[in-house]
């Protein structure tokens, strides 16, 4: 049982906010990719696949962070790097998980198929974004949001533009959110060498949140209008906004678990953008 809950705690199953964070913006794509009507073979598939590959991604970051999370105070307990599990465990884990939630695509179309190993392997990559890239934060956002044109694909057999323009958005919610996060570390990651978008944006971090939110907004509301939603999904980014803003609060002072609470409230945010959205396709 104990290590079970070392697994457990190495795949972040016990933190479940950044599921969720990937599924609101994948369920999204898969109700309007399918006009509100989508196959729901498809919803428990991609609701499995965004659960087993978010756990393949940690198990994968801790890996590739095995000797710098030690160093950092959030993170110095966490089983790789404190040596409660061997590092192989680690890809062993990640590669179990990113087989099966392949095998779960496997009666999907080609084109979903093949979006599926570039999603592997942004998210096996990402990692490392964090040594050399400034804003790794925009590469998270690719990672976090894949599954726009994957749902877009497995529904029409295509991408359009519309699911790019959703990725670009949800790029832009990432940088915000997980710089929130990111300025949590902020003194350890200073320490250690790592880059985050909470080092590069300095003074004007709290300024590129809010911006980012804002832009992040303005693209999934031209979205709304693409498909001609309104009464309920209006009303779903004027709760996201809100949430937005209530974030600004938390966030202003930089204090660390204050900006903590801020990146946990997205789950909120991204619950608000797809209330709005499913229930304008009369969901509920």
């Amino acid at each position: 049982m104990n290590r079970l809950k070392l697994y457990i705690q190495l795949t972040r199953l016990d933190k479940p906010i950044g599921i969720v964070l990937l599924l609101w913006p994948t369920l999204g794509a898969l109700w309007l990719a399918s006009n509100g009507q989508p196959d729901w073979r498809l919803v428990l598939i991609f609701t499995l696949g965004t659960v087993l590959m978010r756990s393949a991604g940690c198990a994968v970051n801790d890996y590739a962070d095995l000797d710098f999370d030690k160093y950092v105070k959030r993170t110095a307990e966490r089983p790789l790097t404190s040596g409660k599990l061997a590092a192989w465990e680690g890809l062993a884990v990640a590669a179990a998980l990113a087989l099966i939630s392949f095998a779960l695509i496997l009666p999907l179309n080609l084109l979903t198929k093949e979006l599926s190993v570039a999603a592997v392997s942004i998210a096996a990559s990402y990692p490392y974004f964090k040594r050399f890239f400034a804003i790794p934060q925009a590469y998270l956002g690719i990672a976090f949001g894949f599954g726009i044109p994957m749902a877009y694909a497995a529904v029409q057999a295509t991408v359009p533009p519309v699911a790019w323009a959703l990725l670009g958005a949800n790029i832009l919610w990432a940088i915000a959110y997980d710089t929130e996060y990111a300025m949590v570390d902020r003194d350890d990651d200073l320490k250690i060498g790592i880059k985050t978008s909470a080092i590069t944006f300095g003074r004007f971090d709290v300024l590129a949140i809010m911006l980012c939110y804002a832009a992040s907004g303005v693209i999934v509301l031209l979205v709304g209008w693409r498909y001609g939603l309104h009464t309920w999904f209006p009303a779903g980014l004027l709760l996201a906004l809100g949430c937005a803003l209530y974030h600004y609060t938390l966030i202003r002072g930089r204090e660390r678990m204050r900006c903590f609470a801020a990146f946990r409230h997205n789950n909120w945010l991204g619950a608000a953008v797809f209330a709005g959205i499913a229930l304008n396709f009369g969901l509920f």
